[in-house]
């Protein structure tokens, strides 16, 4: 059973608590990473997993694929980087992975690659390069042929809190399921809408936070809700997180 929406009888908190007590789970928690504190190789953890899931593919695929690397052991740019390409394939096949593993294999590899010649193998010091928001987010996608807006969305949304210039636009799926819940009206006609979006959901969380939980754990549950809605309606489809 879904969430009812906000209809005036019942507070806006009691909407965000039963929606955060539902879905209020961080993708990277779920995945054992730990992303407080900015260890840079739980960020890079992060984003291996933010790459599997931005592909037109299950959630469950993509965390499954994950496990998969972590008991390869293929969580560094180093550990990547030796592996090579075949056996990059072999663990993304073994995940389920098997309709994106060349592409995925070989974006990897150009994204540990790159990491390590411009950053030092350090995504933190990417983030400290970047001159604000907008340029941290085409930075990470200069790191390879691929990398594009849904990766780098899923990756600095749950980094919000963690690096002061993270600070992505809401993703479709957010903006759809905020509206569902009644939390906002409207959709995004023009891109300028989504930081307007942004800043209205940042506003309602300000004023109606609920104890024990944070606007990344809130974004996290609108994401899960929407896309809970989303397999409701169309049935079993593959969908990004």
């Amino acid at each position: 059973m879904y969430p009812t929406g906000y209809d005036g009888l019942r507070t806006l908190r009691s909407v965000l608590g039963e929606l955060l007590s539902r879905y209020g789970r961080r993708f990277s928690a779920e995945l054992g990473i730990r992303l407080e504190g900015s260890d840079k190789g739980e960020v890079f953890k992060w984003f291996i997993a933010s790459i599997l899931y931005g592909a037109r593919i299950s959630v469950r695929v993509a965390s499954t694929t994950y496990s998969k690397f972590v008991e390869a052991g293929l969580t560094t740019p180093e550990s990547i980087i030796e592996a090579g390409w075949d056996r990059l394939v072999e663990v993304l096949d073994s995940g389920g992975y098997a309709r994106y593993d060349f592409k995925t294999a070989t974006k990897l590899l150009e994204v540990a690659g790159n990491l390590k010649k411009r950053y030092s193998g350090d995504l933190n010091v990417l983030h400290s390069e970047a001159s604000g928001p907008r340029d941290l987010e085409q930075k990470i996608k200069d790191l390879g042929k691929g990398v594009g807006d849904v990766t780098v969305n899923i990756f600095l949304r749950e980094m919000r809190e963690v690096w002061s210039k993270a600070d992505p636009l809401p993703q479709d799926i957010a903006v759809e399921a905020a509206a569902a819940l009644g939390l906002i009206s409207g959709r995004v006609r023009v891109e300028g809408d989504r930081l307007r979006i942004l800043n209205d959901l940042k506003s309602i969380w300000l004023r109606n936070r609920v104890e024990g939980w944070d606007f990344v754990d809130f974004e996290s549950a609108l994401v899960r809700y929407g896309l809970e809605v989303l397999r409701k309606s169309r049935g079993r489809v593959a969908v990004r997180s």
